[in-house]
């Protein structure tokens, strides 16, 4: 999962996609960069942490240029190396800088084909340099001559469509050209534009989430449809283009349960509004499930699940109370890597106030549970701060399948729901009961807030995968490799592999 901005300004854009970049923190920690367009010459600086540490005075100045992209990134594909920091960066044609969030799911076969037919060399093991790769190849092959025109554009973001499979949203600025935005044909990984008129004229900008749109003082004009491509020309005229046969929208359920910030608005959609329907639900599963006799205040698990609590606390009409809280200076759990690290950050990030807990029967409810380790020190916290009894509450259904696109949770092992029953989590978690939302009123809470949302990507939940080409040799591929991970190398090897695994038929 990442954060990706594109804008087209008269004016210079560096502190505007800064800015951006940190309404949009939340989506990754890993890595952050800016890369910018002055005429025909790029300026890019990229490294790993988080915004405010990566960029330095001495950085923003040379970042010239009245157009550009950005990324915050959380890595799903690839190593968490700098090498793979975004934007990436391929000179021909005409030059092009991309940044991408989503998860491609055959940059395996089309990183062979590149270099077998497309005469092209990845150089990492990202799958966005992949794209990037087969985007410049296409729009070679749609150029005639030595000028670029939106047709050209479309024509190859077309072929993009049907070579490329997975999830992905893309802001690609080319050089001397414009700024390109598209989004993958079933709509799965978010992404708007917006625009701010100016005394020079309009500006645009492209993001992950509105809430990067308004934070700057932009006016949202709509979501980018699924298949669709935008182009913003450097004079800020924009041409837009239905690039995909048969699109579909299947917005990620994950982004209204965790990722988004409730403050976004995602394919008409309020973040705040689904998640406070998913405690509307909950509430009702609840009052089935639970004497409400034995719950004497209700507590969320700050942040994401916040408003879910608070509307489950009035509709079973029990005190809402906070419990715990968080300490803003540690990252999300979630997004952090390896188990050990998760399990140490709790105690950093969230502290219980003993007076909420002591003697209490208290209904924690958090936004999902994924691998479990976060919601048993949860538990054991509450425990330790004199609770009687702890029930726990899941605004989202089990996670019980992988999600191959883009949120990073590939294996099995690691969902502590995948193969046990609620019984059984709720013995792994230490509660004294447990309650999930329903599937089906999960896909309610959004679809009540936006009726035109009919179909969701909820893979995670329901092992239906939209894209239609995840099999579950894919899935034991992806968690071999994940178990097994391939030791560094240096270039002339790395070179080496890339070329005896071009020519493996």
């Amino acid at each position: 999962m990442c954060g990706i901005v594109g804008v087209v300004s008269h004016t210079p854009v560096n502190q505007l996609i800064y800015d951006a970049l940190l309404l949009l923190q939340h989506r990754g920690q890993d890595a952050a960069g800016i890369a910018t367009d002055n005429g025909n010459t790029f300026s890019m600086h990229k490294a790993n942490g988080l915004v405010r540490d990566v960029f330095r005075t001495r950085n923003m100045r040379s970042l010239f240029g009245n157009s550009g992209v950005g990324q915050v990134r959380y890595p799903t594909a690839g190593s968490s190396s700098a090498e793979e920091a975004q934007p990436f960066y391929v000179n021909a044609p005409f030059g092009i800088i991309m940044a991408h969030n989503g998860n491609l799911t055959n940059w395996e076969q089309l990183k062979i084909e590149m270099f077998k037919n497309d005469r092209r060399h990845i150089n990492t093991t990202s799958d966005s340099e992949v794209l990037l790769n087969v985007l410049a190849h296409e729009i070679q092959q749609a150029t005639t001559g030595y000028s670029l025109d939106p047709a050209a554009i479309f024509k190859a973001v077309a072929m993009v469509h049907k070579r490329v499979r997975g999830s992905y949203a893309v802001t690609a600025q080319i050089a001397g050209y414009g700024l390109l935005a598209f989004r993958d044909p079933f709509g799965i990984r978010p992404l708007c534009i917006g625009f701010n008129e100016t005394d020079h004229g309009t500006e645009y900008l492209v993001a992950s989430e509105s809430v990067a749109l308004e934070g700057l003082g932009f006016r949202f004009l709509r979501d980018v449809l699924p298949g669709e491509a935008i182009f913003i020309d450097l004079d800020g005229k924009l041409y837009n283009q239905q690039c995909a046969e048969n699109p579909t929208l299947n917005p990620c359920a994950f982004e209204f349960v965790y990722f988004a910030r409730p403050d976004s608005i995602i394919d008409g959609a309020s973040v705040y509004a689904t998640r406070l329907k998913m405690g509307e639900y909950l509430a009702e599963k609840i009052k089935k499930e639970v004497p409400l006799g034995d719950i004497d205040v209700v507590m969320p698990i700050p942040d994401s699940s916040r408003p879910a609590a608070m509307e489950l606390a009035q509709k079973l009409n029990i005190e809402y109370r906070e419990g715990f809280i968080k300490n803003r200076y540690i990252g999300r759990t979630f997004l952090m890597p390896g188990q050990a690290i998760r399990s140490k950050s709790v105690r950093q990030k969230l502290n219980a106030i003993g007076s909420e807990f002591k003697g209490k029967n208290v209904l924690l409810v958090d936004d999902s549970i994924v691998r479990g380790t976060t919601s048993r020190e949860i538990v054991q916290m509450a425990r330790e701060a004199g609770a009687k009894k702890v029930i726990f509450a899941s605004a989202a259904p089990p996670v019980m399948y992988p999600n191959v696109y883009g949120i990073d949770m590939p294996t099995r092992a690691e969902l502590i729901a995948y193969g046990r029953s609620t019984e059984e989590v709720c013995r792994e978690i230490t509660a004294d009961a447990l309650i999930y939302q329903d599937i089906e009123a999960l896909k309610r809470s959004i679809s009540d807030v936006n009726p035109a949302l009919k179909s969701l990507e909820a893979s995670c939940f329901d092992g239906i995968y939209v894209t239609g080409d995840i099999s579950r040799d894919y899935l034991d591929r992806i968690e071999f490799a994940r178990n097994n991970p391939k030791p560094e190398v240096d270039d002339s090897v790395r070179s080496q592999l890339n070329l005896n695994l071009a020519q493996v038929d």
